[in-house]
């Protein structure tokens, strides 16, 4: 499962191992910046995963492949699609080579996300990378599992993770 962040972690993790289930994650993230920002999410995903016992696998920080996916396209508002589709093909190119059934995202946990984006991204890539693609809307327990990560002491971040999401947020707190 591409894996985001810990907190959105949570509540898939619960619902998938509830429904049977085997979850391996796969923090492939290289949108995340600055580098501070990777590794303060990279850390806390960590801990959590290593507490609860689930394996997560953590590929390089490449960020320069964020970059180049984004080039030229970074005030367009397809941006994230770009960036989804990046993330979702690696994690079905691993998925595939470690022989697993299927692959999905915590990202479908965020009510900031597009969940028909997402799914079709999916879908494109399971039909390109011949893996399924586990598609379920997980945000009725987004606020339970930020909640969650809150009272754990676990880190939450406060922007999606790029540059650009950053920006924006910075430029939406310092209207009047």
């Amino acid at each position: 499962m591409h894996t985001c962040c810990a907190p959105c972690l949570i509540y898939p993790l619960e619902k998938l191992g509830g429904g049977g289930f085997e979850v391996t994650g796969f923090f492939y993230n290289p949108n995340i910046h600055p580098f501070t920002e990777y590794r303060s999410r990279k850390q806390a995903l960590e801990a959590y995963a290593g507490g609860i016992g689930v394996e997560v696998l953590y590929p390089e920080y490449r960020p320069e492949e964020f970059f180049r996916a984004v080039n030229l396209k970074e005030a367009d508002p397809g941006r994230c699609g770009l960036c989804w589709r990046l993330r979702l093909k690696k994690t079905a190119q691993a998925a595939k080579e470690m022989g697993f059934g299927s692959f999905s995202t915590t990202l479908l946990v965020s009510p900031y996300q597009s969940q028909d984006a997402l799914k079709k991204i999916g879908d494109e890539v399971s039909a390109e990378e011949g893996i399924g693609f586990y598609y379920e809307d997980f945000r009725v327990g987004f606020r339970k599992a930020h909640d969650e990560a809150h009272k754990k002491g676990i880190y939450c971040q406060k922007y999606c993770g790029c540059i650009y999401s950053e920006m924006e947020r910075c430029r939406k707190s310092a209207k009047p």
